[in-house]
Formats: C-alpha cells, structure tokens, sequence
C-alpha cells in the first residue's frame, strides 16, 4: 500500500509545472544541508576540543579544512556541470557531502576528522556550484525566476543563523556527533528525490582537448588564496606565510588567466568576463558580504563572551533575523523586484545594512537584547531579503545557458572568498582592538565589547562602498531587469 501511495504520489509530481518546484525544494535542501555546516561546527567547537583534546591551533583546522576545500573547488565545480551535466555534479556532490559528514560524526582522533571535513568541503563545493546554474535553467520566465530565486537567497542568506540554533541545540542535547550525522537522512532524501525530479541539463561534453591544466591551476590557485586568508588571522595579514601563499595563489591565477586566452576550448572562457552584470554584482557581493558576515561570528561572540549566553540561546538570538528573512522571501521580495527593478531594490537593501550595523556598533558591555540588538538583527534581515535576490538576479539575468554552471560557481566562490575575507580580517581587528585595551587597563567585557564595535563600523564602511559601486555602474533608475527569453537561451 505504501509502495502504491509513493507511486502515485511521484508521478503527480513529475508533471512539469509541479516537477520544477519539487526541483527547486529538493536543490534548495541540499544548499541548506551545506551552509548550515559552515556555522553549525561553530557552537559545537568546544565540546568537540573537549572529546578530541584539539589544542587551539588544532582547533581551528575542524573550521578551517572545510572552508579551505569548499572555497578551491567551486570553479572547477562549477565548470563540469556546463561540461558533463549539471544534475549528475548535484548529486554526485550530495553522495560525497553525505558521506564525509558520516565519517565526521563516527571521527575519534583529531586527523580523522580533520581529513573528513576537507571532504566535505570539497562535496559542499561540488553540489553548490551548480544549483544556482540549475534554478536559472529551470525557471526562464522572469516572474517564476524571481520567485524561485528569493526561495534560494534566503536558503543562502539564512543558513547561518539557522545553524547557530541547530548547532545549539543537537549539541546541548545529544552531543556534536550528531550536528554530523543529522546530514545523513537529509542527503540520502535529496539524493533519491534529486535523480527522479530534477532534469539533465544539456551538456558540451568532455572533449579531447579538454583543459585540464587549467583545471588544475584555478584549483590550485583558488585554493592558496583561501588557505592566506583563513589563516591570516594566525600568522597576521602582514606576515611571510600570508603573503607566501595568498602571493603564490594570485601569481597562479594569473597564470591560468594567460593559459585560458590561448586554448580553443578553454575551462573558463574569456567571453564570461564580458558579462557586465556577473562581474559588477560580484564586486558588490564581496562588499556586501566581507562587512556583513562577520556578523554571525562576531555577534555570537559578542552574546557568548560579553553578555553571557549559552549556545542555545545565542541561537535563538539571531532568529529575528532569520524570520523576517524567510519572510520576505515568500513573495515580497520578488514583488517589490518587480515594482521597483533590481537596481533600486538592491540600493534600498544595502542601505538598511549600513544602518544595522551601525546601530550594532554603538552596542555597550551592558546593552540589553531588546531593542539594543533585536533592532539591528531584524533591519539584518529586512536588508538581507532585499539585497540578495537582486543579486543573484542581475547576476545570472545574461549569462549564457552554456556558461550557467561556470557563472553559479564564480557567484558562490564570491560569496564564499569574501565571507572568508571579512571574518579573518573583521575578526583580527576586534582581537587586536581588545588586545590594545586590556593591556591598557580596561575590563574584559568593555574591551571585547569595543573591539567587535569597531569591526562593525568597518563592515558598514564595507557595505557602503557597494552602495557607491552600485549606484555607479548599475545606476539608480528603475529598469527592470530582463533575462533572455527561452529561444535566446537555447540559441547562445
């Protein structure tokens, strides 16, 4: 009876129009799967020091592994999807992420997980890089886009805050095993229901004259660069080992950049630079992110360290944030889109982000949640509903359908680089900042207290210059914006 009820029930699904939405959920939670893991480790590091005896130096590596393989891989990603199928990188990726994630949670020693997060780095990297290439696909009519596309942002968007309360509570509860093993069902059900709805993309295939070479510079290159900036704050931004590595990364990019203008069938074609909405929204994503991000990790360390919370309660916290965030993506923002264009929504979007964390910068020792803070993570919200849809929606409005893979994985490698980037440099100068005062005499709380605040200024001056880049080059009218028709699609 059962077998009979989930036949019926996958070929009501499989009719096109409901297929594509099933698609996008069942995409949609695998992105969940993996942005959630790049912040729930965060509430479960210290239990986990604590069962592996992980020195602080060590410590670092559980985060570190992740974002390192998660940051080197998304081109490349990315790539094969336009080259073998987007689907078959998804799911591939979902296997590998799965996996990894069983073997973090069964680690007992220090190297075995360490090694295992690298892995799973690598498999987050591998399914995220074309998700976005597959909504884009998927949904060509610009309404149906934007809607798919807000469901996708506040996966993006919210992901984090999410994971601080599912990090929070699985540890407090059951141990940080679990924050691990809780990926296993969910990857198993997007896998199974990912090879029945989702539908294989046209791929250009592997040919001959692949560039493999390519592939193996861009990786590497990406990969040194991630490494310089996680581990800045360890050795400092001034230091031989940070300019070593972030100096070798970019001297290899350069390389791959000269390789890819001499082959016939490069991995990244040139023509995808000359897509003038992928590369200024990447600016400004960088921007928007390197200021914000650090609000997720310098806030909940603010409330931990400062104001006292536990890591449930730190959760909690930041769910404001995330509600009006979710609200905002079950339809108002695709509205508003249309009304007002992507430009100005973004505008708008950018600047409620400068007032929020300016607000989060005037906090003191003693500020209370309500409105001190409460106030500053809903307008986070509000901001973030309305800046990231129209960024990925610029974005992604005139790339080519045979560049869609390679754009979704250059969209997520600059999300992802500049997360990095703000919370290694946002995180060093709020350290340095109390370093400064508690060697001068002040209470730890203050001077905590004073160094996140600092960073947080320094984030809104981050965030305003993507409002000046915006304004500049994408300009403040209310056009709306237009991707390609379907048959323009198929024809590039």
């Amino acid at each position: 009876m059962i077998t009979v009820l989930m036949i019926i029930c996958m070929q009501w699904l499989m009719r096109d129009e409901r297929r594509r939405w099933a698609a996008l959920a069942v995409v949609c939670l695998g992105q969940l799967m993996m942005i959630l893991d790049a912040t729930i480790v965060n509430v479960a590091l210290p239990a986990i020091q604590a069962d592996l005896s992980f020195s602080q130096a060590g410590l670092t590596w559980v985060l570190d592994a992740y974002l390192i393989a998660f940051g080197s891989f998304l081109l490349l990603a990315g790539r094969l999807g336009d080259l073998v199928g987007r689907k078959r990188v998804f799911l591939t990726g979902l296997v590998l992420f799965t996996a990894a994630s069983a073997a973090c949670g069964l680690a007992t020693d220090q190297t075995s997980l360490i090694v295992a997060r690298f892995l799973q780095g690598f498999g987050g990297a591998v399914a995220s890089a074309v998700i976005l290439a597959i909504i884009v696909t998927d949904f060509r009519e610009p309404r149906e886009r934007a809607t798919a596309m807000s469901v996708y942002t506040f996966i993006v968007s919210s992901g984090g805050s999410i994971g601080l309360l599912a990090g929070g509570s699985l540890t407090e509860a059951l141990g940080w095993h679990w924050i691990f093993f809780i990926n296993l069902p969910i990857g198993a059900l997007a896998f199974l229901l990912g090879r029945v709805l989702i539908e294989e993309s046209p791929a250009l295939g592997l040919r001959r004259d692949v560039d493999w070479m390519g592939a193996v510079l861009v990786t590497a290159a990406t990969g040194l660069v991630v490494y310089a900036i996680v581990k800045a704050a360890e050795y400092g931004w001034g230091s031989a080992h940070t300019l070593g590595f972030g100096g070798a990364g970019l001297i290899l990019l350069g390389a791959f950049a000269v390789l890819e203008t001499r082959l016939r069938q490069p991995l990244f074609p040139p023509r995808i630079l000359r897509v003038r909405g992928l590369m200024i929204t990447s600016v400004v994503r960088g921007l928007l992110i390197t200021g914000m991000f650090s609000t997720f990790v310098l806030g909940s360390l603010y409330l931990e360290r400062v104001r006292g919370y536990g890591a449930l309660q730190t959760g909690l916290a930041f769910l404001p944030m995330t509600l009006v965030m979710g609200a905002m993506s079950l339809g108002p923002a695709a509205r508003v889109m249309a009304r007002f264009g992507a430009p100005r929504m973004l505008m708008a979007g950018l600047g409620i982000i400068v007032v929020a964390l300016l607000g989060l910068s005037r906090l003191g020792a003693d500020s209370a949640y309500a409105p001190d803070v409460m106030v500053p993570f809903v307008l986070l919200g509000l901001g973030a509903g309305l800046s990231f849809l129209p960024l990925m929606t610029l974005a992604m409005a005139d790339v080519p359908a045979t560049d869609a893979g390679l754009a979704s994985g250059i969209v997520n490698a600059s999300l992802q680089i500049s997360a990095a980037i703000g919370v290694a440099t946002l995180g060093t100068i709020a350290a340095d900042r109390a370093s400064d005062l508690v060697a001068g005499g002040s209470a730890l709380p203050g001077a905590l207290t004073a160094g996140y605040t600092l960073a947080w200024e320094i984030g809104a001056a981050s965030v305003s210059a993507g409002v000046i880049v915006a304004v500049a080059l994408l300009g403040g009218g209310g056009r709306r914006l237009r991707p390609r028709p379907a048959e323009a699609l198929e024809a590039a």
